[in-house]
């Protein structure tokens, strides 16, 4: 058959009527035996069992579809004609648009399962009065703090009640640490308004997030009388000066935990380890951290220099009017820091410790607790060296990291140094340390018990 006669059937009809005319009765016989097995012939022979009438149906088109969805087999074997099904299903007529009432409803419905789907960001008793609020790190969300957060409320049973902050994730994450930790301070303020019966706030905020609540703190922090007495109380006793010394939101500080924050930013030599210390590299990241995380690679960069100002991070190891940074850290009753001695290729162990290179502790990659093989030593006292009273503008011959040690040096810090150079996943420290997806990093679970175990409730 000619390529254009299967194209247009039509052609092919007259091209049979055309040349029919021209054979011989003998050759038409035989053609008309040819043609009837396909079903094309209109007359069948005699002796043919078949009904002319009757359409030809390919086997394949013919089976049951309630087999495909669990139904019973027909009765009597009574097959389903895909071909008639598509043909009854194709001519249903459509259905009219639902009312303006019944579109509420089904957005309502909708609307609800995605609630019910959704991660809930708060647990805990509604009778405890302790708000913890956890704070995820860069390019983090809510659910980075997810094993911690059972955690905390599986252990202090109708003590705490947790919020995982979730103001700030994924590239909102690149903002800036000033426009987060607004952010954050705001969010803090609604729970708090939410939930009357709340009486004390801790912070435990990883990585980036350490830094977003030193500055979401910093705009919490109310004043109180007797602010001055608790500053120089702070020195002597760091367990009883904290009463009555300010509040966040309304709210008795307690506790304000980091864990691998890069307090001190990410400038200086192997404070982003996985540079590996080589200036050449460290000089072009801090050229070029904005261009990846915008203003938050400013921020940690020290490259910021809003209207002549110094940059944030310093700006922060001090009250100024961009908040009382310094007061609302000195309201916590503790102040702790966890940071990797190796392994974590984020961020570097001195600026997470918030200590000079040379009061970095020469320890073992031991364990000495077997209740926290990782945990490898804890410090409660800030290492000895030179005090400064004086406001940053006078402090302009010190380098910027020793501004802000000196800075940060005026509380009291627990510093607690985490190692895991026997687990699987070692080079994962900087997300094992806060056990950000169970069970892959599970290696961190004792350093989150740690954090609890010592948790003032």
């Amino acid at each position: 058959m000619p390529a254009f006669s299967r194209l247009c059937p039509s052609a092919t009809c007259s091209l049979a009527a055309s040349t029919q005319t021209h054979l011989s009765p003998h050759r038409r016989r035989r053609r008309r035996r040819l043609v009837s097995p396909m079903g094309q012939s209109r007359s069948a022979s005699p002796g043919s069992s078949r009904s002319s009438s009757t359409r030809w149906s390919p086997p394949a088109l013919r089976f049951d579809l309630g087999m495909l969805f669990g139904r019973k087999q027909r009765p009597g074997g009574e097959r389903l004609d895909l071909g008639n099904w598509v043909r009854r299903v194709l001519s249903r007529p459509l259905q009219p648009p639902p009312a303006a009432g019944r579109e509420v409803e089904v957005e309502a419905e909708e609307e609800g399962r995605d609630a019910g789907n959704r991660e809930e960001v708060e647990v805990g008793s509604e009778e405890a009065d302790h708000l913890v609020v956890m704070v995820n790190g860069l390019s983090g969300s809510s659910s980075d703090w997810k094993f911690g957060a059972e955690q905390f409320v599986k252990r202090l049973p109708g003590k705490v009640y947790v919020h995982r902050s979730e103001c700030n994730h994924s590239t909102l994450t690149f903002d800036g640490v000033d426009l987060m930790g607004e952010r954050l301070a705001e969010e803090v303020r609604q729970v708090v308004q939410r939930r009357r019966n709340l009486r004390k706030i801790s912070f435990v905020a990883h990585s980036l997030g350490g830094l977003i609540s030193r500055y979401a703190i910093g705009k919490l922090y109310e004043h109180s009388i007797g602010e001055e007495s608790c500053r120089n109380m702070d020195k002597h006793s760091d367990e009883e000066n904290m009463y009555g010394c300010g509040k966040l939101a309304g709210l008795e500080p307690m506790n304000f935990i980091t864990s691998a924050t890069p307090h001190l930013g990410s400038r200086w030599n192997k404070q982003l380890p996985f540079l590996f210390g080589v200036p050449l590299l460290e000089r072009t990241a801090a050229e070029t951290a904005h261009f990846i995380v915008g203003r938050t690679g400013k921020h940690l960069f020290l490259s910021d220099r809003d209207d002549e100002k110094p940059p944030l991070l310093v700006r922060m190891v001090e009250d100024c009017d961009d908040g009382k940074f310094m007061s609302a850290l000195r309201s916590f009753k503790r102040r702790v820091a966890y940071a990797n001695i190796t392994y974590d290729h984020i961020v570097g162990w001195r600026t997470s410790s918030i200590r000079r290179q040379h009061e970095l502790p020469e320890l073992k990659l031991t364990a000495n607790d077997e209740k926290y093989p990782h945990v490898i030593h804890v410090s409660t006292a800030n290492p000895e060296g030179p005090q400064q009273e004086d406001s940053v503008d006078a402090s302009l011959a010190d380098s910027l990291e020793e501004i802000m040690i000196r800075g940060l040096a005026q509380v009291t810090w627990e510093r607690v140094d985490v190692c895991f150079h026997e687990s699987r996943l070692k080079y994962n420290a900087h997300y094992n340390i806060q056990v950000r997806t169970h069970p892959t990093n599970m290696e961190g679970e004792d350093v989150i018990y740690h954090m609890i175990d010592n948790f003032l409730v």
